[in-house]
């Protein structure tokens, strides 16, 4: 699209991780917030949403006080934003290709600017970045931040390292490219047709760091009642096992479902009738008693713990949560 829609919003998370590179940079930030009618106390709330075009007008500000590798500083702090989401992640899988296949989509925890997409060509991964706004390819900002956080997690993911080796850039070739080599490499490609990130495909195999931390025991504890030694029927405990693998990527499906137990809906729909029970009573009866796991741990938000449970947004898990328990997330979260 060559034109802003003006109802896209981006959530407060991502307003807040340019505004920290800009103060940790110099930048009165702040004052730049304000200029772009974003007050800064809004920040706190992160559920709270803001104009795409406002964040875009914040990165130009921002470049002219901070110079034009802003976008690389923001991906930086971005990563460590999100690193909560990326935990709860890691922690039902086992393999870089098992995480790919759990990736949550750019549109639903940070907002309306645009998608990450991962095919595989020959030997390599290839990582693009695919921007709403047409016309946001041509600047460094948003491509630059997306990349360098994507770079982030790749490489602090697996025990094994998974370095990029080769990068491409919408844009063209700048001045310094200093910091950009320190991110990506040397290889690195201006003025093509998308900002691009290639990694080594043998990559996928690679096995996940375990967490060995109250991270990994939160979600150990949040898991095991689920579908572990709770649970005595192993038609339910196979499917719960399933599911939870399945719902941070979104639009979980009995079909999809079956195809990734390789077996046919009707023989799940079947095996289901046999133990008493549907496929969506189980997977609302999953859904509600993880989200109120999840809404114990202060460190995910509403959107993430959404985004955890596989719903668009932050609005229809609200929904589902209220008619679960009769109160909104945030209620039963206060109280």
């Amino acid at each position: 699209m060559n034109t802003i829609d003006p109802n896209w919003t981006v959530n407060s998370t991502s307003i807040r991780s340019i505004a920290q590179a800009i103060a940790a940079l110099g930048g009165d930030s702040e004052a730049l917030l304000r200029s772009v009618g974003i007050l800064p106390e809004a920040l706190s709330d992160a559920e709270a949403r803001h104009p795409v075009s406002a964040m875009h007008r914040l990165y130009e500000l921002a470049a002219q006080y901070c110079g034009e590798d802003i976008g690389l500083y923001t991906g930086r702090v971005d990563y460590i934003s999100r690193l909560n989401m990326q935990l709860y992640t890691c922690g039902v899988c086992e393999t870089f290709r098992d995480y790919l296949n759990l990736m949550p989509s750019v549109l639903h925890f940070a907002g309306d600017i645009g998608e990450v997409r991962i095919r595989r060509e020959d030997e390599r991964l290839r990582l693009d970045w695919l921007p709403l706004w047409e016309a946001s390819a041509r600047w460094r900002y948003q491509s630059d931040c997306l990349l360098t956080t994507s770079a982030a997690i790749v490489r602090s993911l697996c025990v094994r390292p998974i370095p990029v080796l080769r990068a491409h850039f919408s844009y063209p070739k700048p001045a310094n490219t200093d910091l950009l080599e320190s991110i990506f490499g040397c290889d690195l490609h201006f003025s093509q047709p998308r900002s691009s990130l290639y990694f080594d495909a043998a990559s996928l195999d690679y096995r996940l760091v375990q967490l060995d931390s109250e991270w990994s025991m939160s979600i150990r504890q949040s898991t095991q009642h689920l579908f572990g030694e709770g649970e005595p029927d192993p038609v339910l405990r196979s499917l719960r096992n399933t599911l939870i693998k399945m719902l941070p990527a979104g639009g979980v499906t009995i079909d999809k479902t079956a195809a990734a137990q390789n077996i046919s809906r009707r023989t799940l729909q079947r095996r289901l009738a046999d133990s008493g029970t549907q496929f969506g009573q189980v997977l609302q009866e999953l859904r509600s008693e993880l989200a109120l796991q999840y809404l114990s741990d202060e460190r995910l938000s509403i959107t993430d713990i959404a985004l955890l449970l596989g719903y668009a947004d932050h609005g229809s898990f609200s929904s589902a949560f209220k008619a679960w328990f009769g109160k909104s997330p945030r209620e039963h979260r206060r109280k």
